[in-house]
């Protein structure tokens, strides 16, 4: 066969689609919902990439006169996103509640026969925006505690720990849009090829590289920090070790599980005294793909997963990253 014709006919790729539909067998007591619930996420995180990809030419990338919960300024693309993945996820049916970064109240999707939660931040480093930095999208799905067909509660549906997730993922709008989740075996990253509008597998079977020397914190807090974290910033100057910040959560944790690393939020008196990532849709789902990467996620000397969150809105300290790195900062701070 001439060459031109293999490279012409050489195969694409296995689409996020194919992939669910391949792995469904994974879960004994799915009936396809879950399945659909990850088209659904995907569906609207090419929608929302392409709102990011004009938000320039159409206007929308300042402020959008409000403030979300925690008393942010909010952008106009972080209410874009809530709208479009809140949209999706109504008409989609599987989802009976959101928890979400932008409302302070339980979202209910009026779905009462759905099985499944989802707890999100649809539009994680919105400040970037305007300097055209990578940000994303982060979410945690977990099944309903309440009866299917009453209406889910807070208590019982939305303050479930991390380790009742049953999917986890992120959505990075970069170079390109990356869609990065795991169901509890391991984690698989596609790559969104925009003349095909589909999500192909680039990035099967991800792990931590067992050594990595990239730290990731805002250091502009050094002085404002504990003495142990203070001490363990010194140790990775020492080291030698690679300083990188941008600002964007996803988009540094991404970073680390790609070149092997460690993202740091700890309490910040003054400023964040609490930590300043929310537990529910910020904290879970990246500790769940972190450890399902071989990679480690603590807070406040215990296992991020294992915290029983109070408030939908909570926030925690945060240390995660590759398992080597993770270990020798807790050696600092127990």
């Amino acid at each position: 066969m001439d060459d031109k014709i293999k490279a012409l006919s050489a195969p694409i790729g296995t689409t996020l689609d194919r992939c669910i539909d391949l792995n469904q067998d994974e879960f004994p007591y799915a009936t396809g919902d879950l399945s659909r619930l990850l088209r659904d996420i995907g569906l609207a995180a090419k929608i929302l990439g392409r709102e990011i990809n004009r938000a320039g030419l159409a206007g929308i990338g300042g402020m959008a006169g409000s403030e979300n919960i925690q008393g942010e300024d909010q952008k106009m693309l972080d209410v874009v996103g809530h709208i479009r993945f809140v949209r999706a996820l109504k008409m989609g049916g599987q989802v009976c509640c959101i928890v979400s970064e932008e409302q302070e109240e339980l979202v209910l999707t009026g779905n009462e026969d759905a099985k499944y939660v989802i707890a999100m931040d649809p539009l994680d480093g919105s400040s970037n925006i305007e300097v055209n930095v990578p940000i994303g999208t982060v979410f945690g799905i977990y099944r309903r505690k309440t009866e299917v067909g009453t209406s889910p509660t807070v208590a019982e549906d939305a303050l479930q720990p991390g380790h009742e997730q049953v999917a986890a993922g992120y959505v990075l709008f970069g170079s390109s849009t990356m869609l990065v989740y795991t169901t509890g075996y391991g984690v698989n990253g596609f790559t969104y090829d925009p003349t095909l509008g589909e999500f192909y597998l680039s990035h099967p079977k991800m792990r931590f590289p067992e050594e990595g020397n990239i730290y990731s914190i805002n250091e502009s807090h050094y002085f404002k920090y504990a003495e142990a974290i203070q001490q363990y910033l010194n140790h990775c100057k020492q080291e030698g070790y690679t300083a990188r910040y941008i600002g964007s959560f996803v988009s540094d944790f991404h970073r680390s599980l790609i070149k092997g690393g460690i993202y740091l939020y700890p309490a910040t008196p003054g400023v964040y005294p609490e930590g300043k990532l929310r537990l529910l849709y910020e904290c879970n789902p990246l500790a769940f793909i972190a450890e399902q990467a071989g990679g480690m996620a603590y807070g406040g000397g215990q296992r991020i997963m294992d915290i029983v969150p109070k408030d939908m809105h909570q926030r925690v300290p945060l240390v995660i990253g590759s398992e080597r790195m993770v270990k020798e900062a807790m050696g600092f701070l127990d």
